[in-house]
């Protein structure tokens, strides 16, 4: 029976070669779009899962309520944390793993390479569960050891090379000894730039200031695993007031208290897809565009499923005569229903072939689109299980409505050929249409307002001028011993304008302090500054714009005990005539209890997200130098000029890998988020509208021909080209128009919500949706034009001769 059911499918679709092609092809196209969706989706939830231990690693962070605001989310801590966790709250957890990283440069012999990677507790191996290829997860007990990725020792000892207690050479002065070496982290992971780890004790033995500091100096990031005896939730109860207890009988932090800090661990589960804190709850982060674009898919498909209910149906009248004859030989309802949904199952199978060769095709482009590393998965049995749920679920949802409809037709009048569709039957076909466009358009008007958004949040004026700014990291010793000559060999070229230091990268913001005080200032009120370190010229160098006062000068030695601030901190401060001013600031990690003159009043430099207010920031010239600035000259490509730095760089500091950054590129990836958001969204849009119209001229020259007839007697009694055109197009554009009234109050609505997670963001005007709407009225009469326009010349002596 099923043979025969196939048998039968199989000759409709070569007899409808058309209609077959538009079914067949649209499917293909909506799976196509929902499994690559899926994959990235599947790819977005299971981030992190490769860790055997991925539902007990947990994250130290700290929050707590500051102006009657509660707050959650502060990543970076104070080293004597570790201490106190360790020694009153060891039995909630299994590891307390701290950990120190960044760009390194790891040496053997002539081989030099610059890698990430950097410090971690004890016990860091076990509870990211490494996959040893080499060694032990024990290998970090010598102070003096590091465990190198799989890559890492590849490049560093060839194919060939056997890495296991090598001595490699890190910045140029510490030696250690290759004690294993583990399988490279997958794409997936938060862990995945670690290519390299090295004992806790050996950073705290190089770097002893690092125990000498207070709870005031926020820098670490702290991982750990929780005891296999707890939970999540109990462990942030008993850790809640690790710091109050700690600082409390403490003078000097006495103003610390004025937080009301709460210590809280983050799950590793929710690290990556809500990674953003707001009003003291991780609410936001990637699981924003998962959501999005899992919708997106889930509609496109949809829009597939309709195009084939919609023509299954508009054909059902052709179909009568045979639902009547299998009828009237015995065929029950459940063996008609049974041939419509094999008809549905072999169009869903060949759409599945069409679109497994698609998704082969598609994929390379798709991961650089998403910035993933996706792979077909083809050996994987669960894969294909849910290939096969995949197209049971397309199959039933496609092929049920047509099942139901045309099995139910009664066989008497639709073998006397008196069967007629009902004024009510194409009721169902219009509501679907209504509904494609509805989605087709809620999809385009969405893609434009991320497009807005986007392009509004990059006009923002940033406060300094990133073209041409290329960033270079401190690495070694010989950085800080080579400055001054770096500097002159560098002006030396005649393609670099300035050089100039600081303490971070220009597009981030990597150090908050507190300790701030000045006249007028409430007691109670415990202010905190983004800060940063930079030397004189680093206000030439990036071109900051001052609306006050002036920059740091070389020629004035006070100006060491100068501030340079931006108009959000004269704002934070509520102060007037701020130049002048002193401000006595106090912090230990500076090493610094004195008075502060401010110089001068900049614009706002954008060094955090473009898409939140400005963080009040001090600018000051002494402290930790780790980067190089340098200001390429305007009238020089950077083509022209890389390679000049580069050899200043490779004859000064040789020892060195010359790795930059341009401030432009990084401030770029800011938006990486939403501009994938976006483009995954106006491709899937496009494809949306593609499958909508694919299936508006399907039905429409079906419709033409079923009124093949009526189009040639109104030609023969006067009716001209014009009105035969508006009678064939209005009610698709009628069904459009409604379309767009479904769809603009639920784009509205959404996208308002999507846009208040964002606190610099644009308002929606209404030509957005008056644009869309008309657009889609025009591609609406453009697809059925060619139907209509073609039925309307057609010459009436054919069309009704008898057949």
């Amino acid at each position: 029976m099923i043979r025969n059911y196939l048998a039968v499918a199989l000759r409709n679709l070569r007899k409808n070669k058309g209609y077959s092609a538009i079914n067949i092809g649209g499917l293909a196209a909506g799976m196509t779009v929902a499994m690559l969706i899926g994959m990235w989706v599947f790819d977005e939830l299971s981030f992190n899962t490769y860790h055997d231990n991925y539902d007990r690693i947990v994250q130290i962070m700290k929050g707590g309520t500051f102006e009657g605001k509660t707050w959650k989310g502060q990543r970076h801590l104070p080293h004597p944390l570790i201490e106190e966790l360790k020694t009153n709250y060891s039995n909630n957890f299994k590891h307390i793993v701290p950990t120190w990283g960044g760009d390194y440069v790891l040496s053997f012999g002539e081989k030099i390479i610059s890698q990430s990677g950097g410090y971690a507790g004890e016990g860091i191996a076990d509870m990211l569960t490494l996959h040893m290829v080499e060694g032990t997860r024990l290998g970090l007990q010598d102070p003096h050891s590091v465990l190198l990725s799989a890559s890492t020792a590849k490049a560093l000892f060839g194919d060939a090379g056997e890495a296991m207690n090598k001595i490699i050479q890190v910045n140029s002065k510490i030696d250690v000894k290759v004690t294993g070496v583990y399988e490279d982290l997958p794409y997936n992971t938060q862990f995945k730039d670690w290519k390299f780890l090295m004992p806790w004790s050996l950073n705290e033995i190089n770097n002893t200031w690092m125990k000498e500091q207070s709870w005031a100096n926020h820098f670490l990031l702290i991982y750990a695993e929780i005891a296999p005896n707890t939970t999540i939730a109990h462990v942030n109860e008993n850790i809640r007031e690790a710091e109050i207890r700690a600082i409390r009988n403490i003078p000097a932090m006495q103003a610390e208290l004025a937080y009301s800090p709460s210590v809280m661990v983050h799950p590793m589960s929710d690290w990556h897809l809500y990674s953003d804190f707001k009003d003291g709850v991780a609410q936001n982060g990637p699981i924003q565009s998962v959501r999005i674009i899992g919708m997106i898919g889930g509609f496109v498909l949809l829009l597939a499923c309709i195009n084939f209910m919609n023509l299954s149906t508009a054909r059902s009248e052709k179909r009568a005569k045979e639902v009547g004859i299998r009828k009237s030989i015995g065929s029950i309802r459940s063996q008609l229903v049974w041939q419509f949904y094999c008809e549905s199952f072999l169009v869903v199978g060949l759409a599945f072939l069409l679109s497994l060769v698609a998704i082969t095709l598609a994929l390379p482009w798709f991961n650089d689109l998403t910035s993933k590393e996706m792979q077909m998965p083809w050996t994987n049995l669960l894969f294909w299980m849910g290939c096969i749920l995949f197209c049971i679920v397309t199959g039933v949802l496609a092929g049920s409505y047509p099942a139901l409809y045309l099995s139910s037709f009664n066989a008497i009048r639709a073998l006397k050929g008196t069967f007629r569709m009902g004024k009510l039957a194409s009721l169902p076909r219009k509501v679907l249409v209504v509904l494609q466009f509805a989605v087709s358009v809620s999809l385009i008007i969405g893609t434009i307002i991320i497009y807005q958004q986007v392009m509004y949040a990059k006009a923002r004026p940033t406060g300094y001028d990133r073209e041409g700014l290329v960033m270079v990291q401190r690495k070694t010793d010989e950085f800080f011993t080579q400055s001054e000559a770096l500097r002159n060999e560098l002006l030396k070229t005649g393609v670099v304008k300035e050089v100039a230091e600081s303490g971070g990268q220009v597009t981030e913001t990597w150090s908050g302090n507190g300790g701030f005080d000045w006249q007028g200032k409430d007691p109670a009120f415990e202010a905190n500054f983004a800060t940063l370190s930079v030397s004189h010229a680093f206000g030439r160098t990036v071109g900051w714009q001052f609306v006050d006062g002036r920059d740091f000068s070389e020629e004035y030695a006070s100006d060491s005990s100068g501030f340079v601030l931006n108009e959000a901190a004269i704002k934070y401060m509520n102060i007037k005539n701020p130049v002048g001013q002193i401000m006595h600031w106090k912090n230990d990690a500076y090493g610094v209890d004195r008075d502060y003159r401010i110089l001068g009043v900049i614009k706002d430099m954008v060094m955090q997200s473009p898409f939140e207010p400005m963080e009040p920031a001090i600018y000051f010239v002494q402290g930790y130098h780790g980067w190089f600035v340098m200001k390429i000259d305007p009238n020089v490509s950077v083509s022209e000029a890389m390679p000049k730095i580069e050899a200043v760089f490779k004859k000064i500091i040789p020892a060195v890998p010359f790795d930059y950054k341009f401030a432009d590129q990084q401030y770029a990836l800011k938006f990486a988020s939403e501009e994938r958001v976006g483009k995954l969204a106006s491709v899937f849009s496009v494809l949306a509208i593609f499958i909508s119209c694919l299936g508006l001229f399907g039905l429409s020259s079906f419709v033409a021909e079923q009124r093949t007839k009526e189009i040639g007697i109104r030609k023969v009694v006067g009716a001209s080209v014009f009105n035969l055109w508006q009678m064939l197009s209005k009610d698709f554009v009628v069904l459009t128009v409604l379309a767009c009234g479904v769809a603009i109050p639920i784009a509205y609505y959404s996208l308002d919500s999507w846009l208040q997670s964002y606190s610099y963001r644009i308002t929606i005007t209404a030509w957005v949706f008056l644009y869309v709407g008309l657009g889609a009225v025009l591609l609406t009469l453009i697809t059925v034009s060619f139907q209509s326009i073609k039925a309307a010349l057609m010459n009436p002596v054919k069309s009704l001769r008898s057949e």
